[in-house]
């Protein structure tokens, strides 16, 4: 995208935006216990690098009637890692977020397939958390639905933004540094 402007910052639409480059949506669930874990992971991987300020990094559900505070083991888990999410409150995805989002990461086949259907814009940006970067597409499972232990799953999403962090974080700066040479 050409910059017209004679400010030395892009004019993207996102720049108004918090003043982010990147916008990434996780998306679980209920937005309780998986997509607000691996928000706050992600962040802390951006504050590590000292980028958070030029990310926009947020969580939402897919099944959502009430706003309400992580799950016990969600805090607990987080904890385990110094990261405090207990002012999260869980939302329900909308039209707007899903526009607005750069990259959309899901944690079941069903739950991408689902958005894709609803909103058909969105495909080209939407990913289950297994399978961005190259990885084998597989699901996240709910704890609170398969019984799997929170902690396995804490710990799995936990590994997959490690591991997937600096391909994300290098495609989306590269993307930028692009916008910013034309």
């Amino acid at each position: 995208m050409a910059n017209h402007s004679k400010s030395k910052r892009p004019t993207d639409h996102r720049m108004k935006q918090n003043d982010c480059l990147t916008f990434i949506l996780f998306v679980c669930t209920a937005n309780r216990f998986r997509s607000p874990l691996a928000e706050a992971y992600f962040k802390k991987m951006l504050t590590t690098i000292g980028a958070a300020q030029t990310w926009r990094v947020e969580s939402a559900g897919t099944w959502v009637s009430q706003s309400l505070p992580p799950t016990p083991e969600a805090i607990e888990e987080a904890e385990k890692r110094n990261l405090d999410i207990t002012a999260h409150l869980s939302r329900s995805i909308n039209e707007t977020l899903l526009s607005q989002a750069d990259l959309i990461l899901v944690m079941e086949s069903g739950q991408k397939e689902a958005l894709t259907n609803e909103f058909p814009e969105i495909k080209r940006k939407i990913y289950l958390l297994t399978e961005i970067c190259g990885g084998l597409p597989y699901n996240l499972p709910d704890p609170y639905v398969t019984h799997d232990p929170p902690a396995q799953i804490a710990r799995e999403i936990e590994e997959l933004i490690e591991n997937k962090f600096n391909c994300i974080y290098q495609y989306f700066v590269q993307k930028t540094v692009n916008v910013n040479k034309t």
